[in-house]
């Protein structure tokens, strides 16, 4: 068995961890991994060869690859629902004989893995181990998971459905807020969440990405559906920066551009490390963009446009157009990026920790939400919150130059941002000692203990 580092502690004080392999959770379980390690815990990360984390950034911490099954083909995240499915088939007989060798050296106080990798709880049993789960959404985009199946059933089985038609099953949600995830088989999607809930259900404990003062009501309904342990000890990224964990190359040209902009003045543009869109929305973007004469910082990475390697799809003469007052890079260091001083708006895919990293630094958001619980988080951006303007599909150039600007530089924008930096001093005061998340995770160290 191939490993990076010495053989871990065996003492009641090491914890397994296994995250999803996908940027968006693979960041949030290694900041997961160094917040316990801080509390004492000796840290073991069991992993997969597809999108392998950089090692070499955390020496304190033991990695064991593990087989994925997984073809060239197969590897990939145009599916996710069949990438997820095929990962809790092939990685059963691995993880387990990984477990085996890990406790042949000596104790394991538990396990903590991602809630996707839902057949983990099999293995904990056969172990007799205890799982925690950790769920990297929004508590209230996981209750909505939860209900997904029959919800979909009810209101997309209908010829004539309305978007607009309010879902009373999980207010505030209308029709079009509800997670949508293209798959071949929708009853694969199904399947798995129905897996996912049960297998959560049946474990330990369940620890949330989130903060107590945003989500009360959703965590008051999750405690009710999962009546085990639940730890919102977020946002962990306060504590130990992303940057560590990426997988792709940040370029961090853009922040000394940043330096030469005034206070606020720009946008910060991007939709995370999966989400594709078309050359006509790309086109409309970037004269939006252009139009809005605010200055801008626009991620695009390649494979954002679906038939085009990076800028081909850049309409003629758009360098010139822009000059100086747009920067466009492959990926940027967003935390680095979301707190900088000229930052003053941020265009987002309303990924979970884009969403939450905005909310950190008291960025107010434009949302381009494209599938999944993105959908139900720009809904909260948007209509609960207040710190938010949301985009519907197809819309054209005129529009997101009108919303650029009513976001960066009119009143509702400066009202957004008043009550996003509310949000902002509830984070601050969460994680000090005394805080919600502070508390949450000091018994969890205790419970993790107790075990």
């Amino acid at each position: 068995m191939e490993t990076q580092t010495q053989k871990p502690q065996t003492n009641n004080r090491h914890l397994v961890l296994y995250p999803y392999p996908l940027q968006g959770l693979i960041n949030p379980m290694l900041q997961l991994a160094n917040i316990l390690h801080s509390k004492g815990f000796s840290i073991t990360i069991i992993h997969t060869h597809f999108n392998s984390p950089t090692k070499s950034k955390h020496p304190h911490i033991t990695f064991l690859p593990i087989s994925d099954g997984l073809s060239k083909t197969e590897a990939s995240t145009e599916d996710i629902i069949s990438l997820v499915t095929l990962l809790n088939t092939n990685c059963v007989a691995p993880f387990r004989d990984c477990l085996a060798g890990l406790l042949a050296d000596g104790p394991i106080a538990c396990l903590i893995t991602d809630a996707l990798f839902h057949f983990s709880q099999s293995v904990a049993d056969g172990f007799g181990l205890p799982r925690i789960v950790l769920r990297t959404s929004s508590i209230f985009s996981f209750m909505v998971f939860a209900t997904l199946p029959a919800i979909h059933e009810k209101y997309f089985s209908k010829q004539d459905f309305q978007l607009e038609s309010p879902v009373p099953e999980a207010p505030p949600l209308q029709v079009k807020d509800l997670p949508t995830i293209t798959t071949k088989d929708s009853n694969d999607l199904y399947k798995f969440i129905t897996n996912m809930v049960t297998q959560t259900k049946a474990s330990s404990g369940l620890i949330w990405y989130t903060f107590s003062e945003l989500e009360e009501s959703a965590l008051s309904q999750s405690r009710k559906l999962f009546p085990i342990p639940n730890f919102p000890i977020g946002p962990f990224h306060k504590s130990f920066p992303a940057s560590s964990s990426s997988l792709l190359i940040q370029d961090k040209s853009s922040i000394s551009w940043l330096d030469t902009q005034k206070p606020k003045s720009v946008l910060y543009v991007s939709f995370g490390s999966i989400a594709e869109m078309g050359v006509k929305e790309f086109n409309e973007m970037a004269w939006g963009l252009a139009n809005s004469m605010q200055p801008f910082l626009w991620v695009v990475r390649p494979g954002l446009v679906r038939g085009s390697e990076w800028l081909e799809a850049l309409p003629s003469g758009y360098a010139e157009k822009i000059g100086d007052r747009g920067c466009i890079v492959k990926w940027a260091p967003q935390q680095e990026v979301l707190a900088h001083f000229a930052v003053g708006g941020f265009w987002t895919h309303n990924g979970w920790n884009s969403t939450l990293e905005s909310i950190c630094e008291g960025v107010p958001m434009i949302c381009s939400p494209c599938f999944g619980d993105q959908l139900v988080n720009a809904k909260y951006v948007s209509d609960v919150w207040g710190i938010g303007l949301r985009f519907e599909k197809g819309v054209e150039r005129g529009e997101m130059e009108r919303r650029i600007r009513r976001v960066m530089v009119e009143r509702e924008g400066e009202e957004m941002r008043e009550r996003i930096l509310c949000l902002k001093e509830k984070v601050d005061v969460c994680l000090k000692e005394g805080g919600s998340s502070y508390q949450h995770l000091e018994e969890l160290s205790s419970y993790i203990l107790s075990f």
